[in-house]
């Protein structure tokens, strides 16, 4: 009758014939050992890689960060050179809505009141067109004043870096006397302006 039985460090069977075998246990191979060596080097080799990586990161920063930072540099440096060529000392100009400041006018009901430029005279002589009355005069720019819409309402750009373009009006800041606008059309057609002053922009008629 055949027998099988372990005794220790092997298997002994009785095989047909009477012959016995003995299968050693330590012989045996484990068929999934390589594999796992296998993985576990790519696994080290991974996060060695990995590590790399976030040296670099750490090394030379985030490459869309210091792009977008550059390109704001860019825009800064472009406003310095268009803000110092297109500043004048004349700003009143067709199409805007101004409050007219001179006491002189006040007989004609005209003082703290709007009108629109429907025409400006050597660059610093407004016509005058007022809103309530009709009445048009000839103001001087150095008593008027622009004036400031509700948000959402377009203004015109009169002095400074984007002279002469049209924007919307987004929000104001009361402490420091300026407005946040959003351009519309043009070449800068998108672009906000964090913080214009509010003698540069007027509102539209």
């Amino acid at each position: 009758m055949p027998i099988a039985e372990n005794e220790g460090e092997g298997e002994e069977k009785e095989l047909p014939g009477g012959k016995v075998a003995f299968a050693l246990g330590g012989g045996l191979s484990n068929p999934g050992a390589g594999k796992e060596r296998g993985e576990g080097t790519r696994v080290v080799f991974e996060d060695v890689v990995e590590g790399e990586k976030a040296k670099k990161r750490t090394k030379y920063g985030d490459g869309n960060a210091a792009v977008k930072s550059a390109l704001e540099d860019m825009i800064k440096e472009d406003e310095k050179v268009k803000e110092r060529h297109n500043w004048k000392d004349y700003w009143v100009c067709e199409g805007i809505v101004v409050k007219v400041m001179s006491k002189k006018l006040a007989e004609k009901g005209c003082y703290k009141k709007k009108g629109v430029v429907k025409k400006v005279i050597e660059k610093y002589l407004g016509e005058i067109e007022m809103l309530d009355t009709k009445h048009v005069l000839r103001v001087d720019q150095a008593e008027l004043e622009t004036v400031i819409p509700q948000i959402g309402g377009l203004v015109k750009i009169v002095n400074g870096a984007y002279r002469g373009m049209n924007a919307r009006f987004l929000s104001i800041n009361t402490d420091k006397y300026c407005a946040k606008v959003q351009i519309e059309k043009g070449l800068y057609d998108g672009r906000v302006l964090q913080a214009v002053d509010y003698e540069d922009i007027c509102k539209l008629a």
